[in-house]
């Protein structure tokens, strides 16, 4: 049986905010905004070209906001998506690579500023954060590894 990831939901504290930020200075596509009722109200976005989506709003988690650390899009051009978010007025970290060459350390740790030497699959990253604080990850994947 297939199990795809769908949803995910990010706490935030002001759901108009993250609102504008998600769906119109990055340009994740608004799926839906349901006002249900007082306390109670979920806007759901997905960014071009996925097949999962987030939402986040007022009722749905019980997390602090700016407390979701670690997701990650992932594109074919890191020095495109750069260009792109910077113009979209999204402050970005990097690009940069991890010093083991593995994935990335959590935070800013043994990050080495810069594109992969030989721009290998996996191996650049990017970092921005919403208006709360929840942290993304821009990777560079140009092939897939086997079996992905």
């Amino acid at each position: 049986m297939d199990m795809k990831l769908e949803v995910i939901v990010v706490p935030v504290s002001d759901v108009d905010r993250a609102k504008n930020f998600y769906a119109e200075q990055l340009g994740f596509r608004l799926d839906a905004d349901f006002p249900v009722h007082d306390g109670y109200r979920v806007v759901q976005v997905t960014p071009p070209g996925s097949a999962c989506s987030i939402i986040f709003g007022q009722g749905v988690t019980e997390a602090p906001a700016g407390t979701l650390q670690g997701l990650h899009l992932v594109v074919t051009d890191i020095v495109q998506a750069q260009k792109e978010l910077t113009d979209r007025g999204v402050e970005v970290s990097g690009p940069f690579r991890d010093e083991t060459g593995v994935f990335h350390h959590a935070g800013d740790v043994r990050r080495v500023p810069g594109l992969h030497p030989e721009r290998a699959s996996y191996g650049t990253f990017l970092s921005f954060s919403d208006p709360d604080g929840n942290g993304w990850i821009v990777q560079e994947i140009t092939e897939r590894a086997p079996g992905r």
